[in-house]
């Protein structure tokens, strides 16, 4: 019997690290409270962010233009949206 309690405590534990490392950066700063660096494309500025699920969007402003930029940031980084203002 406590082969068995062994067995089930050491499952779950594999499982959480598992998850753990199966997520992406979004996921663990948004949901985990991690850490996550967003790296502006030159002579941006940023305006706002926001949270849609795990994805993260950002408002920023083109200095040298005026034009506003609309991006997202995915999760898995496969479906990244992009919205211009002029």
């Amino acid at each position: 019997m406590i082969k068995l309690i062994k067995l089930i405590i050491l499952a779950g534990v594999v499982l959480l690290v598992l998850s753990l490392f199966s997520c992406t950066a979004n996921e663990r700063a948004r949901n985990f409270g991690g850490r996550e660096t967003v790296e502006l494309p030159k002579n941006r500025v940023l305006v706002n962010c926001t949270w849609k699920q795990d994805d993260l969007w950002l408002l920023t402003k083109d200095t040298t233009t005026g034009k506003m930029y609309f991006n997202e940031k995915s999760s898995w980084g496969v479906m990244e949206g992009e919205i211009n203002f002029k």
